[in-house]
């Protein structure tokens, strides 16, 4: 799946992973389409973390534990939990297109981040909704970035 993430989803997708953070009380919360690749991120810990390294195992580890669903005649296992020593991750599949990540501590409970992700994943799917009938009614058969879709992303 490819997609062109337009100026104003990016914002509303950011405004949903910030509140996310603070509502859940998590360190980092970051969405990832099914690729590895970062969609967007949000917490004070970002910066201290390999994103594109956690963005790829991420999407690797839903790839898994699909192919393990299917060997026992599930469909889809659509939330993971890891719990750790210090910090547990919690991995959401979003509406079968990306990939919702929780980094949180003991400041948070699985619970809450639970039913906090419940809510954005609600609204992230509404958001992508949103993006699909923007390009079936703007006629563009092909959604893909170009070179100048690109340039404006990463522009400063």
């Amino acid at each position: 799946m490819s997609f062109v993430l337009h100026d104003w989803a990016y914002r509303e997708i950011k405004t949903i992973s910030d509140r996310l953070t603070r509502d859940a009380s998590a360190k980092v919360v970051f969405l990832i389409d099914k690729n590895g690749l970062l969609i967007a991120a949000s917490g004070e810990d970002v910066q201290e973390l390999d994103t594109t390294s956690l963005a790829s195992l991420a999407a690797g580890n839903i790839a898994a534990t699909s192919g393990l669903a299917q060997l026992i005649g599930e469909r889809e296992f659509s939330n993971l939990f890891h719990e750790g020593e210090r910090d547990n991750i919690h991995i959401t599949l979003v509406d079968e297109r990306v990939i919702l990540v929780i980094i949180f501590d003991k400041r948070s409970s699985l619970g809450l981040v639970r039913l906090r992700v419940k809510r954005a994943s609600e609204e992230i799917k509404k958001v992508f909704l949103k993006m699909e009938e923007e390009a079936k009614s703007s006629d563009n058969s092909a959604l893909e970035f170009d070179d100048d879709d690109i340039d404006k992303l990463f522009a400063d």
